[in-house]
């Protein structure tokens, strides 16, 4: 799977906010791959998680810390 080209995408964003977003976004995804996560299982696992994660261990859900339990979850799950 190849990257996003950088740069081309955010001419369509509509606005600086929804720039930095998209941003986030790609940076996210970029990271659980570089990692060797699955970005669709990593987004998911978060996004379950997050509102229930107290805000100073947020850290704990960046790719690099969750990549052995995910790794582990795509193990079984095959």
């Amino acid at each position: 799977m190849h990257a996003v080209a950088l740069g081309r995408n955010y001419l369509f964003v509509g606005s600086d906010c929804g720039g930095e977003r998209a941003a986030t976004a790609y940076s996210l995804i970029g990271s659980a791959k570089l990692n060797g996560l699955d970005p669709e299982l990593y987004l998911r696992t978060v996004l379950a998680q997050i509102a229930d994660h107290p805000v100073s261990h947020i850290e704990e859900l960046l790719p690099w810390n969750l990549a052995a339990s995910l790794e582990t979850y795509s193990a079984q799950a095959a």
